[in-house]
């Protein structure tokens, strides 16, 4: 004799075999993560370019997927010239940079094109490591996410990659780098790596203050991708080297990133004593020849110095504020021009010339007590001891003196 289930029975065992069905799509949603093969992840270098934006090189974080083999390169790097105020953002250090996700291949083209050596560190991280760098880069690169405020030195693309890396690895990047440094400074480095163009080392030497000048950390120093990939060549997590094996890329075809270099006092002050000599040699006969190269160095010095200024107080670049080269170089000499005319002309400066004039000489003077404080030292010693005699030589042989006749 047949019996019928009564309904509430049915009800009960219909919500066990729901049950049973979540948990088992639970279980193997469960086995599917725990079986997710992770990613493989990599820095790529490249090697410092012949345009000046190249000079400091670049890298990005390269993402291997692990089921087609796609690799992506996440580039910290790129900006637009096209965007509306671009320039003045750029005069007045409020660049806006972005994160880009690009096949590694296409990344490649421009440096195989301009013959840039590249290079990929493979970094040894754990599976789950692995899987929380990918995620989060793939969010950062999210249109909403990419653009970040670019700093030269603090915030720029390199330092975004090892930002990066160290939040995988639970801050322990920046454990072992920021207690070590190699004494160089944001001067030093800026300098050597602009060096094969003499107008860029130069605008980082006379434009850089004193916040340049403090010895950096390895931390700190990696805002330089190339000492980023050697810092991480020493760095270990858990016993084992961060950096599993390096592969080269492409080769590099150009001329290689400069050397250090030491750059000693003394040729600058050869010269700025050997010009001063002369100065005194020829004020007296050829005062006129003086005061026309001189009108070109007040020109030139008052002009620089007026944009140095000018980085001081109008805007955001912080490591050109409170510059000490300002008192070597200062606007104040523009105002040294009309006296400069008049002496070109064979007549007397006047006595704000003479004023002005001694009061260039008294501020370069005093650029060297700076030098000598330890409070806010600034790396200025070669231009101190090039344009202090200058400035002293012109003053001693300027001022004063009788009227000359005037030129026809």
């Amino acid at each position: 004799m047949a019996t019928t289930e009564p309904p509430a029975a049915r009800g009960h065992h219909l919500l066990l075999r729901l049950w049973a069905l979540c948990a088992l799509f639970a279980l193997l949603a469960l086995t599917g993560l725990a079986q997710a093969a992770a990613p493989r992840i990599g820095v790529a270098t490249m090697q410092p370019g012949e345009i000046f934006w190249e000079r400091f090189g670049h890298d990005a974080i390269v993402v291997v997927d692990p089921d087609s083999g796609r690799a992506t390169s996440y580039n910290f790097g790129y900006f637009d010239l096209a965007e509306p105020g671009f320039v003045g953002n750029f005069i007045r250090g409020k660049m806006r940079y972005r994160l880009v996700a690009l096949p590694l291949e296409e990344d490649l083209v421009l440096y195989r094109d301009e013959g840039r050596g590249v290079s990929i560190q493979w970094l040894a991280l754990t599976d789950a490591q692995a899987l929380d760098l990918a995620r989060r880069l793939e969010v950062n690169a999210r249109p909403e996410n990419a653009v970040y405020t670019y700093d030269y030195f603090r915030d720029n693309c390199s330092t975004r990659v090892r930002d990066a890396i160290d939040a995988t690895l639970g801050g322990a990047l920046r454990r072992q780098l920021e207690s070590r440094s190699r004494g160089s400074t944001y001067r030093s480095e800026a300098v050597r790596l602009a060096s094969p163009a003499w107008w860029m080392w130069l605008g980082f030497d006379v434009g850089l203050g004193p916040r340049a000048d403090v010895p950096l950390s390895l931390w700190e120093e990696a805002f330089v991708p190339m000492r980023l990939a050697s810092a991480m060549r020493d760095v270990r997590i858990d016993g084992r080297p961060l950096v599993a094996s390096e592969q080269p890329v492409l080769p590099h075809r150009i001329a290689p990133e400069p050397a250090d270099e030491a750059r000693p006092l003394w040729p600058w002050l050869l010269v700025g004593v050997a010009l001063a000599f002369a100065i005194a040699a020829l004020v007296h006969r050829h005062a006129r020849v003086v005061a026309g190269a001189a009108l070109v160095l007040w020109t030139l010095g008052g002009l620089v110095g007026a944009l140095m200024l000018y980085l001081w107080l109008g805007t955001a670049h912080v490591f050109g504020w409170a510059n000490h080269n300002l008192l070597l170089l200062s606007p104040l000499m523009l105002a040294l021009l009309p006296g400069g005319w008049r002496v070109l002309r064979g007549r007397r400066g006047g006595r704000l010339f003479e004023a002005v004039l001694a009061a260039v000489a008294v501020m370069g003077a005093l650029a060297m007590f700076l030098s000598w404080l330890s409070m806010s030292p600034q790396d200025n010693g070669r231009w101190i001891a090039l344009l202090l005699p200058i400035h002293l030589a012109l003053w001693a042989g300027l001022r004063g003196g009788a009227e000359r006749p005037p030129l026809r």
